[in-house]
């Protein structure tokens, strides 16, 4: 099915190229997708891996946020980790990310390099829906002056900036402080994060259209220490104490960092610009997390059984 004449349409492909697998399947998607009169685009540190050179059917651009302007969606080739690079792509733009899962859990990504002719299948005949994933927006601040600001997709994560002490922090909600912790770090998470760092921390998994933002202590020494959930409206502020030795460090996605002196204020809010990811198959889920989790389900039997009544076959 090729493209109804004079209809641009382009595709951004940004892949973890350090994979052989990964680098496969992009040629599949490179030489299908041209095939089917779509436009490609890559960016500069792609392109050079992939030895690609800009020409009729691809177009080389500099790795910033403009990369996925005009472009209807944005195919990502490898795991967690290069869906989350190719967010910063992707978000202010708005244009959906679509994962092939070359990595190892790929919780983001939606189809796996097995299924990659049925994937653009689906592209050229636009068979995906775009599914809104709610993002974080975090601010810096220093003897109260803004000096950094940044954003996350799965969690910003304040942390300790030397192995050997813990960071003394006092965690505030909506203009109210809530408690002080001495800990290895708090991890300040959306509901598409719930799965990652702060499953790890220990923090409840929680379904993707559930709009909530969720507080985690690592390893803090304190009575009440408990994972929380709180309203997607609300304003967290961790506040690194003055006599932190050391300071600490913020992640956001594990990707961006900002070094927190003692007495810097971190705000976290829900960001002004939330990401698209792509959908193939309207799978629940709960289905995802049992497959990528590889959950026990063998005894379920189902709500048709339960309902079934007393004496039938």
């Amino acid at each position: 099915m090729n493209s109804a004449a004079g209809e641009d349409r382009r595709v951004l492909l940004v892949v973890n190229t350090r994979r052989d697998k990964s680098r496969e399947v992009a040629a599949q998607f490179c030489s299908s997708l041209g095939a089917h009169g779509l436009s490609l685009r890559v960016v500069e540190e792609d392109a050079a891996e992939l030895d690609l050179a800009p020409d009729d059917s691809v177009e080389v651009v500099p790795t910033t946020g403009e990369a996925s302007a005009g472009c209807e969606l944005v195919v990502v080739v490898g795991g967690d980790g290069t869906i989350l690079r190719a967010a910063d792509l992707a978000r202010e733009s708005g244009t959906p990310l679509l994962g092939v899962n070359v990595g190892h859990v790929g919780f983001l990504a939606e189809t796996d390099p097995e299924d990659v002719e049925a994937t653009i299948g689906a592209i050229v005949e636009r068979r995906y829906e775009s599914e809104e994933r709610l993002t974080v927006d975090v601010a810096v601040y220093q003897e109260q002056q803004l000096v950094g600001s940044t954003w996350a997709l799965n969690e910003a994560s304040v942390e300790k900036a030397e192995r050997e002490r813990m960071i003394e922090v006092v965690i505030e909600v909506d203009g109210r402080p809530l408690s002080r912790w001495g800990c290895d770090g708090v991890v300040c998470s959306t509901p598409t994060g719930s799965t990652a760092y702060n499953f790890s921390a220990g923090g409840p998994i929680v379904w993707p259209e559930v709009a909530a933002l969720l507080i985690v202590p690592i390893s803090a020494h304190a009575l009440f220490a408990r994972p929380m959930v709180v309203s997607p409206t609300s304003v967290i502020a961790v506040e690194v104490l003055a006599g932190t030795e050391g300071g600490g460090v913020l992640w956001c996605d594990g990707r961006r960092t900002v070094d927190l002196p003692p007495g810097a204020r971190i705000e976290v809010r829900r960001g002004h610009a939330p990401i698209h990811l792509a959908r193939l198959h309207d799978a629940p889920f709960t289905d995802r997390l049992v497959a990528k989790f590889e959950l026990p389900v063998y005894g379920w039997r189902g709500a048709s059984e339960r309902r079934r009544p007393r004496g039938d076959a």
